[in-house]
């Protein structure tokens, strides 16, 4: 990209202003390079935005941001595993999926995870999107999914 500052103006020109995002923080480690696995800091509006944009396909507001198909890819497992295209994902037969699913979570829903258990839900049959922010992973674990299952069950189909 050229380096930290023309990184920041393409991330802000093609994804954070198209989306309405303006709580956002990216990282860059000592040399300059942008940590893209993580470290990216945004408010839970700005997370509910950026996963809005992936329950749309790709759109925001009539426009499209990136090709449809990425969705899917994204949420579509790799090999054996619940692990997509930067999205963990219902859609496969792995634990981490099938645990999801006995939770109550729908075999369609795809997630991005985060430190301390944060997580986006995106859930397009229910057409919702579920931010978590904060610690939540507590003796017992697992404290994501049950909220996620308890506020499916609180809105009903």
């Amino acid at each position: 990209m050229g380096g930290p500052e023309q990184t920041l103006a393409f991330a802000w020109r093609e994804l954070f202003n198209p989306l309405g995002m303006r709580q956002v923080t990216l990282e860059f480690d000592g040399s300059g390079t942008l940590q893209g696995a993580s470290n990216m800091l945004a408010s839970a509006r700005d997370w509910a935005r950026f996963g809005m944009l992936y329950l749309n396909n790709g759109q925001v507001g009539g426009v499209r941001l990136f090709n449809e198909d990425w969705v899917d890819f994204s949420a579509s497992a790799t090999l054996d595993t619940d692990y997509g295209a930067g999205f963990w994902t219902n859609r496969s037969a792995a634990k981490g999926a099938a645990k999801r699913l006995r939770d109550g979570i729908p075999p369609d829903a795809f997630f991005a995870a985060g430190f301390l258990d944060q997580r986006i839900a995106i859930i397009p049959s229910r057409n919702l999107v579920i931010v978590r922010l904060g610690d939540s992973t507590g003796p017992s674990g697992g404290g994501v999914e049950r909220l996620i299952a308890e506020v499916l069950s609180a809105i009903k189909e």
